[in-house]
């Protein structure tokens, strides 16, 4: 792509940088197939190849318009794209780039600012979560009101609330180090809004780790991750999370060095594996950065390389496994998951349109109701297609998003926790006594009990 930028723009290194992004693309297009926005709505706007001209146009003529804003603000941020591109276009930083530009210059409605405002501080901070959830159970049962009064996002955000009423007290899990020495060593991130809906995720981490001999240590400062904020266009107090989460797991390696972060909730995992693009002109933290997100993993990555322990019981569930975005596309592990599944005595089955987005994407589904709904119900029509036992992915936000699927919904790491001797997944209900010991289905075997 031809730009036309002169030298004094250039010396800006964000022109700069997003010149060097913009002169990858070869308008080929190839990425429009695999839009979310772009399968739902059709409009060359709502596609990568689109904005990627809108942002090349706003860069050059400094002018945010409000087209601009619109379309890119309807971008999930899947990065879909990305993996599409034969040309390995940097969307997912040019785009980064076009928000905090947009979040600096836009005029915005004070509605929309207000939510945005709101957003940024209470979903990172999980005792402000926990009280906005209370109060969202209180207001439920106004949703129809709300919706009818023009207040289309908080009726959005009522429906992803929790039907059942959550204790107002956030209970904060404990590191968890055995006694074998030289065993390896790694800090597992809670995520902000994880430990508040889905503390039992970070509970079957922990049991699976621990199982396989590896020592647990929750890092007492650390916190949110940043990508929220991030994706809100808001790039300091994007760093600013980021600088706080080094220090604390730098001061956590004092005490004893780290063989990993580990991450269960992808877009935490997708951003922390970024710092050290996020803090690279930074001088006070560009190398510990670099080296903090070296140590980032997702916990199926991690459980991968230390090699999955023999299941100790075979279920026949048949399980569908939802890939996240931000780990099938920003973190590019797409069959790792599947084949965890698979060594834990599990059938995995394939969903159609895998890799287009279930209409989550951290806010999307409170800041774009109408497309994430449109989404929603792709990605659930799709599910039932592989009428699944249950449904498996590696991401909180996604979990939430579909937790209308006929079948429970589960985070891989609960079943791969259940397979290798944990506690069946709360959610599975009657599912759970569908478990078998492998010594007992042996015995069966052995006395013809067993038709193949």
């Amino acid at each position: 792509m031809q730009t036309n930028f002169n030298s004094l723009q250039l010396a800006d290194p964000t022109i700069s940088r997003a010149d060097a992004i913009l002169k990858r693309c070869v308008h080929c297009g190839l990425c429009t197939a695999t839009c979310p926005t772009y399968v739902l709505t059709g409009d060359e706007r709502d596609g990568p190849r689109g904005r990627i001209y809108l942002m090349k146009q706003m860069f050059e003529t400094r002018e945010v318009t409000p087209s601009t804003v619109h379309h890119i603000d309807r971008c999930l941020s899947c990065f879909s794209c990305m993996t599409t591109c034969p040309s390995g276009v940097d969307y997912m930083h040019l785009v980064e780039l076009a928000r905090t530009r947009i979040e600096t210059k836009a005029h915005r409605p004070a509605s929309e600012r207000a939510l945005r405002f709101i957003l940024s501080k209470v979903m990172p901070n999980p005792n402000a979560f926990r009280l906005a959830l209370l109060l969202g159970w209180a207001m439920r049962p106004f949703r129809a009101l709300i919706a009818r009064m023009g207040h289309p996002h908080t009726a959005s955000a009522l429906d992803l609330v929790p039907r059942t009423r959550m204790s107002a007290k956030l209970i904060k899990p404990k590191s968890a180090i055995g006694n074998v020495p030289k065993a390896k060593r790694v800090a597992l991130m809670l995520g902000c809004v994880q430990q508040v809906l889905a503390p039992q995720i970070t509970e079957a981490a922990i049991r699976l780790l621990r199982r396989h001999s590896v020592d647990v240590v929750i890092v007492k400062d650390e916190g949110c991750c940043g990508a929220l904020v991030h994706h809100l266009g808001r790039d300091e107090a994007a760093r600013d999370a980021a600088r706080r989460n080094i220090d604390a797991w730098t001061a956590a390696m004092r005490e004893g060095l780290l063989d990993a972060i580990l991450v269960t909730t992808s877009g935490c995992g997708t951003m922390v594996k970024d710092y050290g693009n996020l803090l690279s002109r930074d001088r006070g933290y560009a190398e510990r950065a670099a080296y903090i997100a070296g140590l980032a993993k997702d916990i199926t990555e991690y459980i991968a390389e230390i090699g999955l322990m023999p299941p100790v019981m075979w279920t026949g569930l048949k399980v569908a496994y939802h890939a996240p975005c931000s780990l099938q596309h920003g973190q590019r592990i797409d069959t790792l998951p599947v084949q965890l599944l698979n060594q834990a005595g599990f059938g995995v089955a394939e969903i159609p349109e895998g890799h287009l987005c279930c209409g989550s994407a951290g806010t999307y589904n409170l800041l774009q109701p109408k497309l994430s709904n449109a989404l929603r119900e792709r990605k659930l029509a799709n599910i039932a297609k592989v009428k699944p036992d249950v449904i498996a992915t590696g991401n909180l936000g996604c979990m939430v998003q579909l937790r209308e699927a006929e079948a429970p919904f589960v985070h891989t790491v609960e079943l791969l926790d259940w397979a290798t001797g944990g506690p069946a997944p709360a959610s599975l209900g009657e599912l759970k006594n569908s478990g078998h010991e492998i010594e007992t289905l042996v015995e069966m075997a052995k006395e013809g009990l067993l038709v193949d």
